[in-house]
């Protein structure tokens, strides 16, 4: 329940007085567990915006990712899912811009919460979708996203060319967005 008063709060610093509370509450119950686990997720989310971004994973197709080796380039990290409907309706939004920017240096990572890898490798293929991907087959307990605080998809952030979580909700205006990014 504070975890639901938490995330409708408006209050930054309400919220993040619940969260810590919840954060160092320590539970055997796997359910409990698991919302802790969302709270200490949730004040990352919060605390990381306009700093360093870590994330380093092996994608589905072998590629070795490391968003602090990609400095230089600005990057749209995409937690989606290709059974939800907003991502599949967005992926059209996304492609344009990375048809239109890859070449100036923007670059996409997904972070997929899909359980199935086969389902995910045959849609990332049939929809011509070159950027990594990285899926652990969790679901909605996938380990960057939970790690991430993410809890609704699609979500879509922006890390600058120094290395820096600039937007968390770069789904609006997406290809303003990055050419503002790789302009500075």
């Amino acid at each position: 329940m504070l975890a639901y008063v938490a995330g409708r709060t408006g209050d930054k610093e309400k919220k993040v007085s619940i969260f810590n509370e919840l954060a160092a509450t320590k539970s055997s119950n796997p359910k409990v567990a698991q919302v802790l686990g969302r709270a200490k997720g949730e004040l990352k989310k919060m605390e990381a915006l306009g700093k360093p971004l870590e994330m380093k994973f092996t994608a589905i197709d072998g590629r070795e990712v490391d968003l602090s080796k990609m400095k230089g380039k600005v990057v749209l990290i995409d937690f989606w899912a290709t059974w939800c409907g907003p991502c599949i309706q967005e992926l059209p939004n996304v492609k344009k811009a990375y048809g239109e920017l890859h070449e100036q240096g923007f670059e996409i990572v997904g972070i997929s919460l899909d359980k199935d890898e086969k389902k995910l490798t045959d849609f990332v293929a049939k929809n011509e979708m070159p950027w990594a991907q990285f899926c652990d087959g969790k679901g909605w307990a996938n380990t960057l996203a939970k790690e991430h605080g993410i809890s609704s998809i699609p979500a879509m952030w922006l890390v600058d060319k120094k290395g820096n979580l600039v937007d968390q909700s770069a789904r609006s205006g997406l290809e303003a967005k990055v050419k503002k990014y790789l302009a500075e």
